[in-house]
């Protein structure tokens, strides 16, 4: 079993050792667990990663291992599974999309879900009303409304919705992705350049060669200033929704990062920072970090990039319970001032085209937030953004 299991995880590009395997087989003899595939997902992964942007990697291996087996939700069903179940799509021009009206706001919708759900009997589907399928009703799957609550649906269709029903999971970023954009790498170096710290300690060979040839062979020591890369780096990815279209360049963003500093720490988000933040998406809900626990653990003089298209529903930034996948008791613009209260600089990088944003009402709202610290993630808009940092 446990050598299968470790050619899966080598097969995935985990780069575990013979040592680790061996230390997993001790565990296990010594019973620190007995008969749970929870509980030794948790202890392997303990053992044999090394580094957390290797959890994706090994949630693959793990899955086809043990065949696909899924982390069983406890969490209980208000909606019956046969309410959602899809059967057709109706298909709506624009024009008939024109005319559907939105029911007027964050509270009016959640205020009608409710009702609805103390109402509702049965499975509906087509309609403009109930909760169901292929209709025009603002609660549901696989329909189409200007504003409403998604629910029971995989993923994202006409990115219309307020809120998601459902608990959701992401893909964690790899710093190991191929740089399909060898400038994105450069345009960081340039952070370096305003970091560096030192004495005239080091020894300059090449100078001192050249001084001793100059010197008749008498031996002339030159030196430079011993430099360091002092500068710490904070980083917040925006997860899911509308930046799956943008993953495979912030993944080359995520591997030049952790390429070019040495001092790094990154975390993920949904649309907007709300209480917590989280490092891996799979254990999101049970590992989540406090917004709180990340300021008072880091400095200052960290440089903060968050990195997000921002297009969402200014709701999710300006309203108690805007969020879509959980109920916030603050706003998110709460907690986004706090951060931006303890950390001395900040920009914000979105991959969202600079020409598009007029068009959103979130990324003004954002960008205002952030004091219009809103860089495009270009080469240029990097460039732009270290400067701010600097």
């Amino acid at each position: 079993m446990f050598i299968d299991f470790f050619l899966t995880l080598k097969k995935h590009r985990v780069p575990v050792s013979l040592k680790e395997l061996l230390d997993l087989i001790e565990a296990v003899k010594q019973g620190v667990i007995f008969a749970d595939v929870e509980q030794f997902y948790h202890l392997s992964r303990l053992i044999l990663v090394k580094d957390e942007c290797h959890y994706d990697r090994f949630d693959r291996g793990f899955a086809e291992y043990f065949e696909g087996i899924q982390h069983i939700d406890l969490s209980e069903h208000l909606i019956p599974d046969d309410w959602l179940r899809k059967e057709f799509e109706k298909q709506l021009t624009e024009e008939d999309k024109a005319k559907l009206n939105a029911l007027g706001g964050f509270d009016k919708l959640m205020e009608t879900l409710k009702e609805r759900l103390k109402e509702q009997q049965k499975r509906h589907a087509g309609g403009n009303k109930w909760i169901g399928t292929g209709g025009t009703s603002p609660f549901g799957a696989y329909g189409y409304n200007p504003e409403g609550v998604r629910i029971g649906q995989h993923e994202s269709r006409h990115r219309r919705a307020v809120k998601v029903w459902d608990k959701r999971q992401f893909k964690n970023l790899d710093k190991d992705s191929a740089l399909g954009q060898r400038n994105i790498k450069l345009a960081l170096k340039q952070l370096r350049k305003f970091a560096r710290t030192g004495s005239s300690e080091q020894l300059d060979i090449k100078q001192t060669i050249r001084a001793t040839a100059d010197n008749a062979g008498y031996l002339d020591i030159k030196t430079e200033p011993e430099r360091h890369n002092a500068v710490n780096v904070l980083m917040f990815f925006d997860v899911g929704g509308s930046m799956d279209d943008y993953i495979h360049i912030c993944e080359e963003l995520f591997a030049a990062a952790h390429a070019e500093f040495k001092h790094l720490e990154f975390f993920y988000f949904h649309n907007c920072l709300y209480e917590q933040v989280w490092k891996d998406n799979s254990r999101r809900y049970d590992e989540g970090i406090d917004i709180d626990q990340v300021i008072r653990t880091y400095g200052r003089d960290y440089k903060v990039i968050f990195v997000g298209d921002a297009t969402m529903g200014p709701y999710e930034i300006m309203m108690p319970g805007g969020s879509v996948e959980h109920w916030n008791e603050k706003p998110g613009v709460e907690w986004m001032n706090k951060v931006l209260g303890h950390f001395d600089k900040v920009a914000w990088l979105n991959p969202q085209p600079e020409s598009h944003w007029p068009y959103y009402q979130s990324i003004d709202i954002m960008r205002q937030i952030v004091q219009d610290q809103m860089f495009p993630l270009t080469v240029d808009g990097i460039g732009r953004a270290i400067k701010q940092l600097s």
